[in-house]
């Protein structure tokens, strides 16, 4: 199995991280947090699930990008220990997976102004649905 790191070089030889590696640990961590919720908010259940799916889809479509574009002829492999939850002893709440949605939606929207052609479109959608998860599945 072949490892792609989603690095570019820059002008002056150095690696630099795949901007939409960045946004596959946050779909990741998202999508892990949202799971995690289900069992501790049971009447979100079924939004929870709901988050979790998309998120993770949004990781698979992100990484499927990053490694098309690496030039992998195998499938990526993303980073070990994506998933952060709050500080130590703490669990995860339907307020923290808000704020991190509202925080990918941003970051999203804000790389994808930076892409062009499809990699653009692919974070416009990533953010769009950010909002309406933080909007409409967790008011």
């Amino acid at each position: 199995m072949a490892v792609v790191t989603g690095c570019g070089i820059t002008d002056d030889g150095e690696q630099e991280p795949d901007p939409l590696l960045s946004q596959a640990v946050r779909a990741r961590t998202d999508a892990s947090t949202a799971t995690a919720l289900v069992a501790l908010a049971p009447d979100l259940a079924e939004s929870l699930t709901t988050i979790s799916s998309e998120r993770t889809a949004h990781a698979d479509a992100l990484e499927a990008e990053i490694a098309r574009a690496a030039g992998a002829t195998t499938s990526y492999t993303p980073p070990s220990s994506t998933t952060t939850t709050a500080a130590a002893g703490e669990g995860p709440t339907v307020e923290l997976l808000r704020e991190r949605l509202s925080q990918s939606q941003r970051s999203a929207a804000e790389v994808g102004r930076s892409l062009q052609g499809f990699r653009a479109g692919l974070l416009a959608s990533v953010s769009a649905a950010c909002a309406v998860e933080t909007a409409v599945l967790l008011p």
